[in-house]
């Protein structure tokens, strides 16, 4: 068993299938663009076991806690392997993450954007460890994101010749 794949066993973390658009959107670009030794990677959302969006949906300061911002960009993180995933085959090809790019739905006056992108950071972390998973990273409110989603994020990892 490759050993990030062995890592997300051990942690007891499952990622989930691609990603099931609602009814009648249509998503005309790549999850994963791979382009010489970099993978470029599309803004996801939380993501449930069926591959649709996870819930709770709404802002982060109004309809959600901080703790549950947290959760939902620990979600996005499992999504986001997924799609490397499946676009890599495997996710031992990743030798840096280089830079990621968090954004978190807000209620107006809410400012603890990088604590709800702690919960995507963390989990990088863990499952890579401090070399591989270290990462360059912002975290801004905006005040509305696709679908209700409270965090999307996206970014791009260097891979090992």
């Amino acid at each position: 068993m490759a050993r990030i794949e062995s890592r997300l066993d051990e942690l007891g973390l499952v990622l989930p299938p691609a990603f099931t658009p609602p009814p009648g959107v249509v998503l005309p670009f790549q999850s994963v663009r791979v382009v010489g030794r970099r993978a470029i990677i599309s803004g996801h959302g939380p993501q449930d076991a069926r591959g649709a969006f996870a819930t709770p949906l709404g802002k982060v300061g109004r309809e959600l806690t901080v703790e549950q911002g947290y959760v939902a960009a620990r979600l996005t993180a499992l999504s986001i392997l997924g799609s490397l995933q499946r676009a890599l085959g495997d996710l031992d090809r990743i030798s840096a993450w280089t830079r990621v790019f968090g954004m978190v739905n807000s209620a107006s006056g809410f400012n603890r954007q990088p604590a709800v992108i702690n919960g995507f950071s963390d989990l990088i972390l863990e499952v890579f460890g401090p070399e591989v998973g270290a990462h360059a990273r912002s975290a801004v409110g905006l005040y509305e994101l696709p679908f209700d989603i409270p965090v999307e994020i996206e970014g791009e990892v260097e891979l090992a010749p």
